[in-house]
């Protein structure tokens, strides 16, 4: 469920209402202090985003290797084998 649509429309009275509480609540020296942290931080989350984005389409657009397939297979090694000599006898 989307949080926002929890909120009421917000207007122009109702933000003013909330900004002078706002300038009660930390006075007016505080007051663009507390706006440029704001700043800093939406800055810094749409940037933290954008990385993430960036890393999720670099993971989808990496090609896993592939194998020619026109290729023949390898050739494997022909197994050992025990060769005996006429004159040697079986070992029990």
């Amino acid at each position: 469920m989307n949080s926002l649509a929890l909120l009421p429309n917000l207007a122009g009275p109702d933000m003013l209402i909330i900004f002078m509480i706002v300038l009660i609540m930390f006075g007016a020296k505080k007051l663009p202090e507390l706006a440029k942290g704001l700043g800093q931080a939406v800055k810094e989350f749409s940037k933290a985003k954008e990385d993430v984005n960036h890393e999720f389409e670099r993971a989808a657009h990496v090609e896993e290797p592939r194998l020619p397939s026109h290729s023949a297979p390898a050739p494997q090694a022909p197994a050992p084998t025990a060769s005996m000599h006429p004159e040697q006898k079986p070992s029990a």
